[in-house]
């Protein structure tokens, strides 16, 4: 029994590596590469870490592909060609906590004879390195893969003020390494124009500048403001120099900017100390920094440390907690997705996050809003999950106003006035209504989707555009659309004669359709398809299901308490059984024919399908199961009797098999059912 669960504990450790190295090859792109992070800095190194952390208890088990082992991104070509590092551009090792602080500079006391340590800023931008020969810029790079290649972007780097270009008293060959950024006054002007021309807001400085930098026209960079800081010397020849803060001096000599405001430390509580102050001024900076670099003074005992693969050992980044910053709510406002859930957004006084001006924050649902408590006229603690998407983070309720409380999501639309109900099983309130003219387009898409009405031809955009030009209401206007034929042509909604003429026909073989896709398709709260089937089996038409009450649906297989009670608050409704009789007027077929099984060898068998399977489509696969008298679901829970896996089965087949659940394969299936 324990080499079993030993066995168990393996397996779950390899999938949480493989997991790992997933989720930070896919962060690691969205940072270096698309220049789109989704989640904050902090949150990414706690991913890194974890995955260091089991790599080095199972280095048998560590991939020779892991991130870890790799630097920043990928070079591209965008704003140039493809140039060879000189020297590799690193990262640096990621600390969080004090004593991470502390062992560091005790473990350099412990190698070095009296270093000294200087405590800078970790500016928030773009690494670039500059090249120079006999005092002219001949080069400026990216830091690319970090190791072997990075990008050419010299004539863009021309147009930065801060990049020097002819050095009055320079060595044969100077390189440097710097942060292009951008000042939070100059980031705020581009966004302005973005948002005049009805362009894509960026979402934070460091975005910006990273985009801007890789821009093919060097114009783009001349109406956007970027800054640079130089912040290491990558290499000299032809002019020595002993220490960083001494390089420093000579940089800021021949007018190249370096980091503002350095602190050279010898003990452990001054470098703490450094780190406080940078802490506690970094909210009074014109730019965003991200932490507090500390690095050792002396190049003669950086060399004698050397570098691992990834990073130098004679530095580290301590990175500061998220950016908090408190703000008062004004007004909480209502909207109504296109699945009818109801999304609560708290306005607030404006406060300053990562960069960017910020005032609405989402309140996902009730239950998120009574959990913290929060009312209009509250104290709240704001922060930006992944340095973009602004969240609360608690309430101060001992400056809760007089007279103020827990705001309550109301009971009927904010958009049509019409009864919201709570989805089972989830926190969603939702608008009953077919008919709410904020779900119109959604209702649409849903209906000729491939899981309802299966009506090719209509995409989003032609149906925005229907909705728009006032062809359609609801789904019955989409049989008298052959009405407007020569209109719809004439004016291109859907394209020329021969694609209006291909929809119109899907359109009208859709009437033929089982009544059970008409049912999916109707978009009722906790209605699938598997739901739609069951119901239609057991009533045998729409009009009969329009007629039952809670007590005769919950007799159906699968339909409980909560499910019952939207289907009949949703043929309660005028507007639907209105729409009902026009489908029925239409021609579309409300009635379900009863399906012979070809065995009952699946009987009360709930069966999860995944992965790629040697001869079936899922679809396939689906219809041989029911017609045994099984059930096809989609998720894997206790209630699953069978995962169908094929090839590439992913993390269902994880769960099932943590589950206990048996795994068929297809010929296994096969072999039940024949």
């Amino acid at each position: 029994m324990d080499k079993e669960k030993d066995m168990l504990d393996s397996q779950a450790i390899k999938e949480r590596m493989r997991d790992l190295e997933t989720q930070i090859a896919y962060h690691n792109n969205r940072y270096y590469n698309e220049d789109a992070p989704e989640i904050s800095d902090y949150e990414y190194d706690l991913l890194t870490r974890e995955l260091r952390k089991l790599e080095k208890e199972h280095p048998e088990w560590a991939s020779p592909e892991s991130p870890t082992r790799r630097v920043g991104g990928t070079a591209k070509r965008e704003a140039g060609v493809l140039v060879r590092h000189n020297v590799p551009m690193l990262s640096l090792q990621d600390v969080f906590s004090k004593e991470e602080v502390l062992s560091f500079v005790k473990e350099m006391q412990e190698k070095l004879d009296e270093p000294e340590f200087v405590v800078e800023y970790k500016i928030d931008g773009l690494s670039m390195s500059l090249r120079y020969e006999n005092g002219r810029l001949v080069m400026a790079e990216t830091r690319g893969d970090g190791i072997e290649f990075g990008e050419d972007v010299t004539v863009n780097a021309r147009e930065i003020a801060d990049v020097v270009t002819e050095l009055s008293d320079a060595p044969e060959y100077l390189e440097i390494r710097g942060e292009v950024y951008m000042k939070n006054a100059d980031f705020d002007a581009v966004n302005e124009q973005q948002e005049v021309l009805g362009k894509k807001l960026f979402a934070n400085p460091r975005n910006c500048a990273a985009g801007t930098l890789r821009q093919l026209d060097p114009k783009v960079l001349r109406e956007r403001k970027l800054s640079m800081f130089i912040f290491n010397l990558q290499q000299a020849r032809g002019r020595e120099f002993e220490t960083h803060t001494q390089c420093y001096e000579y940089l800021k000599g021949q007018g190249v900017p370096i980091i503002d405001d350095y602190r050279v430390c010898r003990t452990a509580d001054d470098v703490w100390t450094a780190i406080e102050a940078i802490g506690e001024k970094r909210g009074e900076l014109g730019y965003d920094i991200d932490g507090a670099v500390v690095k050792i003074n002396r190049y003669a005992d950086r060399e004698r440390l050397g570098a691992t693969a990834k990073v130098p050992r004679w530095a580290v980044a301590y990175k500061y907690p998220p950016e908090e910053k408190e703000a008062v709510i004004t007004e909480i406002e209502l909207s109504v997705g296109r699945t009818g859930r109801i999304n609560p957004t708290a306005v607030f006084t404006p406060v300053r996050l990562c960069g960017t001006s910020v005032s609405r924050a989402t309140l996902h649902n009730q239950d998120f809003i009574n959990e913290l408590g929060i009312g209009i006229g509250d104290t709240v603690r704001v922060y930006k999950s992944g340095e973009i998407i602004p969240k609360i983070k608690s309430v101060d309720h001992s400056k809760r106003p007089a007279g103020v409380h827990n705001f309550v999501i109301p009971d009927t639309c904010p958009v049509c006035g019409s009864k919201t109900v709570r989805e089972a099983d989830t926190a969603n309130i939702v608008c009953t209504s077919a008919a709410c003219p904020a779900q119109r387009v959604r209702n649409l898409i849903h209906f000729v989707s491939r899981e309802a009405m299966d009506i090719k031809g209509l995409g989003t955009k032609a149906i925005e555009k229907l909705v728009e030009e006032n062809y359609i209401e609801n789904v019955a206007d989409l049989y008298h659309l052959n009405e407007s034929r020569d209109e719809l042509i004439e004016k291109g909604l859907i394209g020329k004669e021969k694609n209006t003429d291909k929809l119109l026909a899907s359109v009208e073989a859709s009437k033929s359709n089982s009544a059970d896709k008409l049912l999916t398709g109707l978009g009722i709260l906790n209605v699938g398809k598997s739901a739609a089937k069951a119901l239609l089996l057991h009533f045998g038409s729409v009009e009969a299901l329009m007629q039952a009450d809670v007590d005769d649906l919950v007799g159906v297989e699968d339909i409980g308490e909560i499910s019952a009670q939207c289907i009949v608050d949703y043929f309660a409704q005028d507007a639907n059984r209105t729409l009902i009789a026009r489908l029925k007027e239409a021609g579309v077929n409300l009635a379900m024919e009863a399906e012979a099984k070809q065995s009952a060898r699946l009987a009360g068998k709930t069966i999860v399908i995944t992965g790629t399977l040697p001869t079936f489509s899922r679809k396939e696969a689906a219809t041989l199961i029911e017609s045994h008298g099984g059930k096809v679901t989609g998720s894997v829970s206790k209630k699953t009797d069978y995962l169908l896996a094929g090839e590439n089965a992913g993390s269902k087949l994880t769960k099932a098999q943590g589950l206990g659940i048996q795994i068929l394969t297809e010929q296994e299936l096969l072999q039940i059912v024949k």
